[in-house]
């Protein structure tokens, strides 16, 4: 009796129970999606580099579509302070000599017409005995002619003889004129010859004249030395203006032009700045170097500049159309670049930008941004700390 109860289905209740598990398991699945979805919907994140603007923002914000601006590339060329080869003399003797006194010393600021040494000279010494004879000579001559004149007047001597002393008297002019100009160019002006054509007396010293005023940069002479016409002596430079000369790659020549404004910084001077123009560029390509020379000219009435000098100079470039956003729109984040991009009305995304020159406020973009996409160009930094402060919520 038992075992054929127990054997039985059992089937008193089952239709509704199992009615009522899928009707739970329907609630469940319907209810599970939408579960789903709110929590999917928590776990997507808001993009930290989109902002969109607030009302106060949008009076702060001014926007304008990226363009084009003539942007000046600077080279930064070593180079080295120079004289003025217009404001410098390399002083000689004029004849050979040995130096009896130096008035000067290197460093020392001179006048024009200055005597630098004195040198004692066999040769001039020479030279004006030549002059004194010849001088001399033409006393001799002239006391001649006169009396072959009377002479021939008086029918002693024939028209030969006076046409002789005539010619003696022409020869004299001629040896005393070639012994003035030899003196002129052993340094003796018209005022020491006519004092010697007077005393009748030599003076075999000779003087060296500074033929500038300025500074004695060099100084290649000793006490008792003997010199040569053709040796340098003295170097005097005038210091007041000097040159910044320097090598430019041949390949970066054609960015450079005459009168382009030109910063000059000088290291050994605290990186201190000068300004000056360019005044020369080179016509010739060095073919060892593979540069082209370019100068400019500077003041330098403090003569703080000093010949050979290391320099750095700062050239600006020919003016060359690039895509630039004003400095004023760059965002610098985490060590790079960025301006804000609009996307759509309103919105702005944070873009990450490669940067070239800066010139007269605006920088050159070399990526990063295409022309015409509408940017922040002013407000950009109030934009992004709105951008930081929504990201911290």
């Amino acid at each position: 009796m038992f075992s054929h109860s127990f054997n039985k289905p059992l089937h008193i209740g089952t239709p509704l129970l199992w009615m009522s598990a899928v009707a739970l398991a329907a609630l469940l699945t319907a209810c599970k999606p939408a579960a789903d979805s709110e929590a999917q919907a928590e776990k997507v994140p808001t993009d930290p580099y989109i902002v969109e603007l607030s009302p106060l923002l949008q009076s702060q914000a001014k926007l304008a579509p990226a363009s084009k601006a003539e942007i000046r590339e600077i080279l930064r060329v070593p180079g080295s302070i120079q004289v003025d080869d217009q404001r410098v003399a390399r002083i000689g003797a004029s004849v050979t000599g040995r130096i009896s006194d130096i008035n000067v010393i290197l460093g020392q600021d001179v006048r024009q017409g200055e005597v630098l040494a004195t040198l004692n000279s066999t040769e001039l010494a020479q030279n004006q005995l030549l002059y004194i004879k010849a001088s001399q000579q033409i006393a001799l001559q002239t006391k001649s002619v006169e009396r072959a004149k009377q002479l021939f007047e008086a029918d002693v001597i024939g028209a030969a003889e006076l046409q002789r002393r005539e010619a003696e008297l022409s020869a004299a002019h001629a040896d005393l004129y070639t012994a003035t100009e030899q003196l002129h160019i052993l340094g003796m002006s018209d005022k020491a010859i006519a004092q010697i054509a007077s005393s009748g007396q030599m003076r075999s010293y000779s003087s060296v004249y500074a033929r500038l005023s300025g500074t004695v940069i060099s100084r290649k002479v000793n006490l008792g030395q003997v010199v040569q016409p053709a040796e340098e002596l003295f170097i005097v430079a005038d210091l007041s203006r000097v040159w910044a000369v320097a090598e430019v790659p041949e390949q970066q020549a054609e960015l450079v032009q005459e009168g382009e404004d030109v910063d000059i910084e000088v290291p050994a001077l605290s990186n201190r700045k000068f300004t000056g123009k360019l005044i020369f560029v080179g016509d010739i390509v060095n073919p060892l170097t593979r540069t082209v020379t370019v100068r400019t000219d500077l003041s330098n009435e403090d003569e703080a500049l000093k010949p050979d000098m290391l320099v750095s100079m700062l050239v600006q470039s020919k003016a060359v159309e690039q895509l630039a956003v004003p400095r004023r729109a760059v965002i610098r984040e985490n060590d790079k670049d960025h301006v804000f991009v609009e996307i759509s009305p309103n919105k702005f995304r944070l873009r990450e930008v490669e940067l070239g020159t800066e010139y007269n406020e605006m920088v050159a973009v070399r990526s990063g941004l295409v022309e015409g996409e509408t940017i922040i160009i002013d407000g950009a930094f109030h934009v992004n700390n709105e951008r930081k402060r929504k990201e911290l919520e």
